[in-house]
């Protein structure tokens, strides 16, 4: 199996941001988002990310932002990717990019319950499979939670995700959704995707990462590439 990559998102602290990248985080995440209990102002999240080596990739998180509003961050926080965790559609998008030359993270919800949630943008097997037309450079799946964006801890069924064909998911998916060390190698044994995204699992508080945590997430994943 090819290396999983590791975005840990939802970062406040430098000195969690080092400790991500020493481990070898492939991202780095901070939110911008005003409902979230993580979120970091522009000069906050680049004081973050400069505890970081350039080689590690800077993602700003945003909700239904402004295009402008996307384009200062990426400036002033030389933020790589953007990821969009609202409702902005395939057009906007694509305006980011262009605007700003980042990387653009596109999320797709997934409700645990099944198909007919209100507010689930994506729920069975056949609207999963859909996802490889979204012309975005990742897409990012999370467990739909009616009342709260992400960080809520919560799982969806994995094995719906898998309707997705394995190339998409080998090169373009990064799964999100109550990831945490207990949980870790068995989503990845299950989807085998590109990348994947922890954050509310290696926190002792919102935005407050654990380091032990942290260090037996990666830890397990590195158990388990040796082993596989």
């Amino acid at each position: 199996m090819p290396e999983i990559k590791v975005k840990i998102c939802g970062l406040t602290r430098p000195g969690d941001a080092a400790l991500a990248a020493e481990l070898g985080a492939w991202a780095l995440g901070v939110i911008f988002a005003p409902e979230s209990p993580r979120r970091v102002s522009a000069s906050q999240a680049a004081e973050v990310l400069s505890a970081a080596p350039a080689r590690v990739e800077r993602v700003g998180v945003f909700v239904n932002a402004a295009a402008g509003e996307i384009g200062a961050a990426v400036q002033a926080c030389g933020l790589t990717a953007v990821q969009l965790h609202g409702e902005e559609g395939e057009e906007f998008a694509r305006e980011v990019r262009e605007r700003t030359g980042a990387a653009v993270i596109r999320l797709v919800r997934v409700a645990a319950g099944g198909a007919g949630e209100e507010g689930a943008e994506l729920s069975g097997e056949a609207e999963l499979a859909g996802v490889v037309q979204f012309d975005t450079d990742f897409i990012l799946l999370d467990t739909y939670n009616p009342e709260r964006r992400g960080g809520t801890g919560e799982v969806f069924d994995w094995n719906l995700a898998q309707a997705i064909p394995a190339e998409v998911r080998r090169t373009r998916l990064i799964l999100s959704g109550g990831l945490k060390p207990e949980n870790i190698v068995a989503a990845v044994r299950a989807l085998a995707p590109f990348a994947v995204d922890v954050s509310s699992g290696v926190e002792s508080a919102p935005g407050v990462k654990d380091p032990g945590r942290l260090r037996q997430l990666f830890k397990n994943l590195e158990t388990f590439k040796e082993r596989d």
